[in-house]
Order: structure tokens, then sequence, then C-alpha cells
């Protein structure tokens, strides 16, 4: 069963006691997601004190644009690839004032997928400024929704141990 709203908002909750205590703040970077990360977080009372931005970049161009994704890496890696992941990642940094980043990029379908990349196939990457990304690469079961949902807590999840 993908994550539920109340399990994602707990996730969420979680988190935004974490980096209130440790007074950092957190950007985020979504492509397959779009924006559901930000979402989650501002859905949370208080997120203001925690919460930096977030940034949806679908397209190359907003990757690219938005995040300093370099051309290269896109044309070479595709926008599912570690590359691209640990490049929005710290662009990520680089475009706000937060002090930790996740990012994610993805294939959520119901289109999309190749024998190489399936439905499914998501990279997320977490950063802490000043530090090195930490990306993993996930192969997540189920529709759009659920691809997308699995997504989300994955990212909420691996900022916990940032």
């Amino acid at each position: 069963m993908p994550p539920s709203d109340l399990e994602l908002r707990r996730l969420a909750e979680s988190l935004g006691e974490q980096l209130s205590g440790q007074r950092d703040h957190l950007v985020t970077a979504e492509s397959c997601t779009g924006g559901w990360i930000a979402k989650t977080v501002t859905d949370v009372a208080g997120s203001s004190e925690w919460f930096d931005c977030g940034l949806a970049a679908y397209s190359y161009e907003a990757k690219q644009a938005l995040l300093g994704v370099r051309a290269q890496t896109l044309e070479t890696q595709g926008a599912v690839s570690r590359e691209t992941v640990i490049e929005m990642v710290s662009g990520a940094l680089v475009t706000s004032g937060a002090s930790v980043a996740v990012a994610v990029t993805g294939i959520a379908g119901p289109g999309g997928g190749t024998e190489e990349k399936p439905v499914g196939t998501v990279w997320i990457a977490w950063k802490r400024r000043g530090g090195y990304p930490k990306a993993e690469l996930f192969h997540f079961d189920g529709d759009r929704d659920a691809v997308r949902r699995r997504t989300v807590a994955a990212a909420l999840q691996g900022l916990q141990g940032l």
C-alpha cells in the first residue's frame, strides 16, 4: 500500500520538528512529484520556521534555468539519472537560502517508461549545504499516484537522516 495522506503528514511533522530543532531550512527540487513534497511540508502549521522554498522543475529548460542542471547532463544521461538529480539538489541549495535540500526525478507513468528506465524508476538526492550529496535509485510499484506518494515518503524519510 502506498502511504496515506496521514502517513505523509506524520513524516512531514517529524521532519519539521527535526529541522526546527536544528535551525535548518529546507528547499525542495521536484520533477515527477510536481511540488507534492513542498505541499506536504507546508500542510504542517508552523512550517514557515523551517521551509524555505520549493522548485517544481519539470522540463529540461526549467531544470537548467532554475537549478543549474547542465544541458550536457540532460542530453547524455537523461532527466532520470543520478547525475541529473545530484545537479538538481546542488542547484537548489545555490538558488535558495536553505541549509538542506532534497531533489527528485523519475518516471511516474503511466507512460514514459523504457526497458532501461521503466515506470516507477525514481532518483532521489539529499544534501546539506557544504556537504556531499547522497543519491539513491528507487523502483516503486503501482500507478502514477502510488509512485508519486512513495517518492514523497522516501524523500521525507531520507531527510530525517541528514
